[in-house]
């Protein structure tokens, strides 16, 4: 009988195990970060797509929501609920472009740059929670962002 099938017996086959899927390991990983920053974002007001658009606007705002949509790989069906959501905080302003209705432009109110002081901790804080060194973390960030292109 092959090691890679096993017709009688019914066990896995190898190559079939949860623990070796490399799908499996980024989801648990995934769903363990995001659990580790849910109470420092609630703390903000955030949720943690929310963070993530709002982490693209502290980097430059105004944006339109397909400049949004880009960075954050989100198509707009998705992202217009979530600013929608933001604009009710107070956080966003969302406007027709004056050259080009068609598109929305995106823009930080005065409350949402304000929160950026308040969101500076966070990164340090779940660096705090990870049980990686600094170079760790920096190759593991990498190494998933060339996987993910």
């Amino acid at each position: 009988m092959s090691a890679k099938t096993n017709k009688t017996s019914g066990e896995p086959v190898e190559a079939l195990r949860l623990d070796r899927q490399l799908c499996f390991a980024l989801y648990g990983a995934a769903n363990r970060v995001t659990r580790l920053y849910r109470p420092m974002l609630e703390a903000l007001g955030l949720t943690y797509p929310q963070y993530l658009a709002m982490l693209v606007l502290w980097e430059a705002s105004p944006r339109t929501v397909g400049a949004l949509g880009e960075a954050l790989d989100l198509e707009s069906s998705t992202l217009t609920p979530l600013l929608k959501r933001l604009e009710t905080q107070g956080l966003v302003a969302r406007t027709r472009d004056p050259q080009d209705e068609r598109r929305v432009v995106v823009t930080l109110t005065e409350t949402g740059a304000a929160l950026r002081d308040k969101a500076r901790a966070v990164p340090e804080q779940l660096f705090c929670k990870l049980n990686l060194q600094l170079d760790e973390l920096g190759d593991l960030r990498e190494r998933l962002k060339a996987l993910a292109v």
